[in-house]
């Protein structure tokens, strides 16, 4: 009989402590009373309510089309970087560089939301853009941000992988940029999908920097329910994070079941051509 060990117990104190406060928000978003303290039944009014609120489903889309933009322009941004830092071992300014990439990961995001405030109004003063802030700046401010977590873990994936493929390619005639494309690209491309995601959930999430480079009209989803919980949380809240909760987990699953498969494909394929390798060998050497 296995033993139920200290391990195992703080194992699931801290999976509670995770996901019961989220299970928590999903059962409360079908209560049917408009106090969220107080249980009045099951019902599906609020989802049904969040077609006719049009500022919590605009914030909620807004987010969502912010969140996508830097997940790509995240992923574009830091892939180069962590390039440059690992495959360019030496050159002038390297830790400079490297000092600047990861910034963003020790810095206060006040310190940094103020910073970029100062330098978009200063921009606006001298050569005239931005004229005004909004969804643009919100965007070039969480693609800063999240680069720096993309830059992390590709760079992380890029030491661990073995160069002698690449240089083989490049020996036979490919392209550097051949190379990068149909050679490193592919294998990196788990690290790509999490630094993807990461930059995703981060700027869906983030607040405090939306909150110095926004705008009239370019409310995120985070400030509308940060502005609305300051008097009292209400009913369609929990419900649309519930919407949240359920397309991000989706996501993710999805994310995480085509890219397993890809590996094992990988893995297959790589498996064959060293059978077909050593079937050659054995051919030869009778």
């Amino acid at each position: 009989m296995k033993r139920f060990s200290f391990s195992t117990l703080m194992l699931w104190v801290g999976l509670l402590f995770i996901y019961l406060p989220m299970v928590i928000l999903v059962i409360y978003s079908f209560n049917g009373s408009k106090l969220v303290t107080v249980w009045g039944g099951w019902s599906v009014k609020w989802y049904a309510g969040l077609l006719d609120n049009s500022q919590l489903m605009g914030a909620v889309m807004r987010s969502i089309e912010i969140a996508l933009y830097t997940a790509v322009a995240a992923v574009a941004l830091g892939t180069l970087a962590a390039f440059v830092l690992t495959r360019i071992p030496r050159f002038k300014g390297r830790t400079l560089f490297g000092g600047l990439v990861t910034a963003p990961l020790v810095m206060p995001e006040v310190i940094t939301g103020l910073s970029l405030l100062l330098l978009f109004v200063a921009m606006a003063q001298i050569i005239g853009w931005p004229a005004e802030r909004g969804v643009l700046t919100i965007w070039i401010a969480h693609t800063t941000f999240c680069s720096a977590y993309v830059a992390v873990v590709v760079s992380s994936r890029l030491r661990e992988l073995d160069m002698s493929i690449e240089e083989a390619a490049m020996d036979l005639g490919a392209k550097p940029w051949k190379v990068f494309f149909l050679i490193t690209i592919p294998m990196i491309a788990p690290s790509l999908a999490a630094g993807g995601m990461m930059s995703f959930a981060l700027s869906l999430d983030d607040l405090v920097l939306a909150s110095f480079v926004s705008g009239p009209g370019s409310t995120t989803l985070p400030m509308e329910v940060f502005s609305a919980v300051r008097m009292g949380v209400k009913p369609e809240i929990n419900a649309v994070a519930s919407l949240v909760l359920l397309s991000v987990s989706l996501f993710t699953f999805f994310a995480w079941y085509f890219s397993r498969r890809a590996e094992e494909r990988r893995k297959r394929a790589i498996q064959q051509a060293m059978a077909e390798e050593a079937v050659s060998w054995q051919q030869k050497a009778a």
